[in-house]
């Protein structure tokens, strides 16, 4: 095991365009790290210079206390698992876990210890006279992961893994990776677009957007301090409600509407709500509801307020067409900088006078 640094590390293609710029971060032993964002946001090409598939056109990638940007990928101590799997066809599940050691000169004995581990590991072992046609999706991933696990690497890197999976198999497949990680204790990068995938396998989220760093934390920290309207918009289902929004006299305004207080911002931001922390009320926001979502454990109302989109999870009924009003939970008003985007922090002692019900 090892730990992963990435320093100023970028990527710029012929005709100058930058798909990864001035990444920073330091990963620990034992860590895993989710990049998440939407496509094209340089999630996969970054993975992609870990692993020794991309050059690095500037910076330094260093696994434990090598720079490993000019080492090819079987000399970095890496294993990777990819989204199609990438198994041999005409070999069976034994054979194709055991093929990186066989390559690697490993004995006999050594191979067969290490695959048959794997194997009792990952609930293999019916399947490893199979050929990949013979099984799942599910069971294919798992092979790809066990020829990963076999190698004993420095570190796994999985790109979007899950993402040829059915929605069922996807939500068990993650928490059987989750759990191996825990388990094996190896450094681990991750890629994924969902982030619903994200915030449940990470110990620590690194939001990408246009090839920049939006933001690393925690996901929980993420999810309730987004440090960017981008964050905000990205991280959470259903989405962060973003409003436009007047900051004045210590006030937040929206379309002439009292929210609560403002702690240093002034003049024209945007507001952030989330839709858990919207409820029904007698007085407040006046919104017109415009779609009901019944999803079973939660009910998504779906609305406007001067023209924008609010989205209130809340399980009272609310016809189409209806104006109701809406209060917001103490604390939660989020406010960005309609200039730049990014949060405008708010002094802890405004916490408590923050958006009291409308």
């Amino acid at each position: 095991m090892a730990h992963l640094s990435l320093t100023n590390v970028g990527k710029t293609y012929a005709g100058g365009v930058d798909a990864v710029r001035d990444v920073n971060i330091e990963i620990a032993d034992g860590e895993f790290i989710v990049l998440v964002g939407p496509s094209g946001c340089g999630k996969s090409t970054l993975l992609r210079m870990v692993a020794g598939l991309e050059s690095v056109t500037h910076g330094d990638v260093r696994i434990g206390e090598r720079v490993v940007n000019r080492l090819d990928p079987a000399d970095r101590d890496i294993a990777m698992v990819f989204q199609n799997y990438a198994l041999y066809p005409h070999m069976t599940v034994r054979d194709n876990m055991a093929y990186g050691l066989k390559n690697r000169g490993e004995s006999k004995a050594a191979i067969a210890e290490r695959v048959a581990e794997a194997s009792r590991m990952l609930e293999l072992d019916p399947y490893l006279d199979r050929k990949p046609r013979a099984l799942s999706g599910g069971q294919r991933q798992r092979v790809a992961m066990g020829r990963a696990i076999v190698r004993q690497p420095a570190a796994f890197l999985f790109d979007e893994p899950l993402s040829n999976l059915d929605a069922k198999l996807r939500v068990s497949m993650r928490g059987e990776i989750r759990r191996l990680q825990r388990r094996l204790g190896t450094t681990s990068l991750y890629v994924t677009h969902d982030q619903l995938e994200a915030m449940t396998l990470a110990d620590r989220l690194v939001v990408l957007n246009g090839g920049r760093v939006e933001q690393i934390g925690a996901p929980l920290e993420v999810y309730h301090s987004p440090a960017s309207v981008f964050v905000a918009s990205f991280i959470g289902s259903p989405a962060m409600n973003l409003l436009d929004a007047v900051a004045d006299g210590g006030r937040v305004l929206v379309d002439g509407h009292d929210i609560g207080a403002a702690a240093t911002a002034a003049g024209p931001i945007t507001l952030g709500l989330r839709p858990e922390d919207l409820t029904l009320s007698a007085t407040g926001l006046p919104v017109v509801v415009e779609h009901v979502e019944e999803l079973g454990a939660q009910r998504i109302i779906h609305g406007a307020v001067a023209g924008q989109s609010v989205a209130i999870a809340d399980s009272s009924t609310a016809e189409l067409g209806e104006t109701v009003h809406v209060a917001v939970a103490p604390g939660k008003l989020h406010l960005f900088s309609k200039d730049t985007g990014r949060r405008i922090d708010m002094a802890p002692a405004q916490h408590q006078k923050l958006a009291q019900a409308v």
